[in-house]
């Protein structure tokens, strides 16, 4: 029996059914609520890019649009489609309202770049397609209203695309330094769908059906955590590249991902946590430690930014550990990662 449950005496000195803690509860509502929060950190994410290319389509400054990778847009759209179903398949309302406010977000700044001419405009109607038909099927699956193999069709469709796309960004990242090429990209795409029409067929042995199922959960967090590591290759490669980075846009990804991170523990959801951890400490302060060595931000702004998340990580592993009555706040994370409850 989980270490997080007590048993309630009947009058007959039975045991009845196995109930939370009172420790377990509110660490489980407050999870759930700072998880939420973190939609305004996301929100706000995308916000000043949003006013800033209005202003440029406005004043019919459409070469400065250029200035975005729709590209690189159109990779954090399919990473967020294709958390927001995981999330929703597990009625985690705080982190599918936050991957729906990064799609319709991400949504908004396509189509102003599409309206620019910065994107191409037959792209743009098929993503746009997708994101439609995406937030509609979610919603349909979030409130029980989508018959299963719809969905079960959708599933294999984002994992399909994830897996085409995540391996075909990670080698045009390296360009010029290798070859372009869209090898990769068809390589594992044709891996995907055959894994699909193997698991529809019932064809797949046990292990590669549950490696299948997580799949796309897995390349959509890839695909997120590549994204820093992109940047960091190209502040390696052109380190006056970091001047121009937004200090307040990464600290709303840090804090962002941060206040998702209390839940993905709580739920013991290592898929989750990687990607969260990932953003809060890569793409987040990792970015801040290269700004940091530039001098680009002072130290009393780097050390304060520091210790603020250094704080914010004891509260969660204390806590987490308080609700489950573990002994060591580092319990946590050896259960997470190990996938069984401590003693």
């Amino acid at each position: 029996m989980s270490s997080r449950l007590t048993k309630n005496k009947t009058l007959q000195g039975g045991d009845e059914e196995a109930l939370p803690t009172s420790d377990y509860k509110r660490w489980d509502a407050v999870t759930a609520r700072v998880a939420e929060s973190a939609t305004v950190a996301f929100l706000l994410l995308q916000l000043p890019q949003i006013v800033l290319n209005t202003q440029n389509l406005m004043s019919g400054n459409l070469v400065a649009l250029t200035a975005i990778p729709w590209m690189g847009q159109l990779t954090g759209l399919l990473g967020n489609l294709s958390l927001l179903s995981y999330f929703a398949g597990k009625r985690e309302r705080g982190a599918t309202i936050v991957q729906a406010v990064g799609v319709v977000s991400t949504g908004v700044v396509l189509s102003q770049l599409a309206i620019g001419k910065a994107m191409p405009f037959p792209i743009y109607v098929a993503t746009a397609s997708v994101v439609i038909i995406g937030l509609l099927l979610n919603w349909l699956s979030y409130f029980n209203k989508l018959s299963p193999s719809l969905w079960q069709l959708w599933g294999d469709a984002v994992t399909v695309g994830g897996l085409t796309v995540l391996p075909q960004v990670m080698w045009s990242t390296f360009v010029p330094f290798i070859p372009a090429s869209i090898l990769p990209g068809t390589v594992f795409g044709a891996l995907a769908l055959l894994l699909a029409i193997l698991a529809r067929l019932n064809k797949l042995p046990p292990s590669a059906l549950k490696f299948y199922t997580g799949l796309s959960a897995w390349t959509a967090t890839l695909l997120f955590m590549w994204g820093p590591v992109a940047q960091a290759w190209s502040n390696y490669l052109n380190p006056s590249n970091i001047k121009g980075l937004s200090v307040l846009t990464i600290l709303l990804a840090m804090a962002g991902n941060g206040l998702l991170l209390p839940r993905a523990l709580f739920t013991r959801d290592l898929m989750w946590f990687t990607g969260s951890s990932w953003g809060t400490l890569l793409q987040g302060w990792g970015i801040l430690v290269t700004m940091f060595v530039f001098q680009v931000i002072n130290e009393v702004y780097f050390y304060g930014v520091s210790a603020v998340l250094a704080v914010w990580l004891g509260w969660m592993f204390v806590n987490d550990a308080k609700a489950y009555s573990l002994r060591s706040p580092v319990a946590p994370l050896i259960e997470l990662v190990t996938g069984s409850r401590s003693a």
